[in-house]
């Protein structure tokens, strides 16, 4: 049938993610592949509720065809709930709500990525992001994550070589806070800086917020959106992380003119994000369900990061390193240069214990020996066995 397919799916590649948890399922293997919320930290009865009250008075707009950028009740909320992210001066004609995260992203590279056109990566960096963009060939610039956040001065000299080049980045996508995989927080001194570098050198911003509500440690500076005197920043947000993965809520915070081109793409691909879930969020905000319900999950995904870095210098060798995030799931390991993370998997699979291989993570495939492992699903027991299989694994290949 191959014969049959256009050449765009050509590079089209699975998420390694995606494939793990198919793997896994079913399976007595201990995952810390995916990132998966704890699903202790789901407000279940809060749901419950406020659904079956949805259905008592709102069915006729809930279970309705609704408006592409999304309901006006969820859009006036994130409005005051981007807001407590320090991100002020916007009305909800600079918000649109997507099928979680991963669909704005989709939506926003295809409205402004070219075949060809320069665009700037963290490496690592979050890679259904990276997936996404290498389906519209774009030339990448990497810009390596230090324990401050991506080296700015890397970023400069790359800016200017191009810049002597004749040429000129489009867009630069960055997790800032909590960063996923490497998890960590940019300090606001180079939030600062970044922000002066993209109208220095005129350039968009794709933000990605994932965690900047799930920062457990240190300082949680404001978002690259709330230091935007420009309009040059995309800001986008998610449900999964704080309320429920499995209802697919996010949302765009942007300049008008980027809402109205996303909104004509999203009536060609899903005509709106469901709306029974958005009257659901809407409620929580209003109700304060997320807002109370943050510190119950940060207190408990600290608590796992700890005991997974605990576990992590009992069992791994010292020549193992690794990140101590701030906030978010993830730590992110390099292991010594000789070891190969893909190849590895399939005997840490055998032992029973999952990860994700880090290169994948590397918009040329790079970091090899590296590999990202997430604490906020397991459980005390199984990160205790996994990190010490892990440990064991390792050291057997030393």
């Amino acid at each position: 049938m191959g014969s049959f397919f256009s050449k765009e799916t050509s590079s089209l590649k699975s998420s390694e993610i995606r494939d793990l948890l198919k793997l896994t399922e079913g399976k007595s293997v201990i995952s810390f592949a995916g990132g998966l919320p704890d699903p202790s930290t789901f407000p279940v009865e809060d749901i419950k509720k406020i659904a079956d009250e949805i259905l008592e008075t709102k069915s006729a707009s809930a279970l309705q065809y609704t408006a592409t950028a999304g309901i006006s009740e969820l859009r006036k909320q994130l409005v005051s709930f981007t807001g407590l992210r320090g991100v002020t001066g916007i009305n909800e004609n600079n918000v649109f709500v997507s099928v979680g995260s991963q669909e704005a992203l989709f939506m926003l590279f295809n409205v402004l990525v070219d075949p060809g056109d320069n665009i700037v990566v963290e490496k690592p960096t979050y890679l259904t992001a990276l997936n996404v963009l290498r389906t519209r060939k774009p030339q990448f610039h990497g810009v390596p994550v230090t324990e401050r956040g991506p080296d700015l001065q890397i970023l400069e000299s790359e800016l200017k070589k191009l810049h002597s080049e004749g040429k000129k980045v489009k867009l630069m996508y960055v997790i800032p806070t909590a960063q996923n995989p490497a998890g960590t927080t940019m300090y606001l001194d180079d939030r600062k800086y970044l922000m002066e570098l993209a109208s220095s050198y005129d350039f968009l911003v794709v933000e990605d917020d994932a965690y900047g509500f799930l920062v457990f440690d240190g300082d949680n500076p404001p978002p690259l959106k709330a230091l935007d005197k420009e309009g040059r920043v995309i800001y986008l947000g998610t449900f999964s992380k704080i309320l429920s993965p499995g209802l697919r809520l996010g949302w765009i915070v942007a300049d008008e003119e980027i809402i109205r081109e996303v909104e004509l793409f999203k009536q060609n691909v899903d005509l709106h994000t469901p709306s029974f879930n958005q009257f659901i969020a809407a409620e929580a905000i209003r109700r304060g369900v997320i807002q109370s319900n943050l510190p119950k999950t940060k207190s408990l995904y600290k608590e796992k990061r700890d005991y997974m870095i605990n576990a992590m210098d009992k069992f791994f060798p010292s020549s193992v390193k690794r990140t101590k995030p701030v906030g978010g799931m993830f730590i992110f390991t390099w292991l010594p240069e000789k070891f190969n993370t893909v190849q590895l998997l399939q005997e840490a699979m055998n032992r029973g214990v999952a990860y994700v291989p880090g290169s994948s993570f590397f918009y040329d495939y790079s970091g090899t020996n590296t590999m990202r492992i997430n604490f906020s699903f397991p459980n005390k027991a199984e990160i205790e066995r996994g990190i010490e299989i892990l440990g064991n694994l390792i050291r057997s290949k030393l």
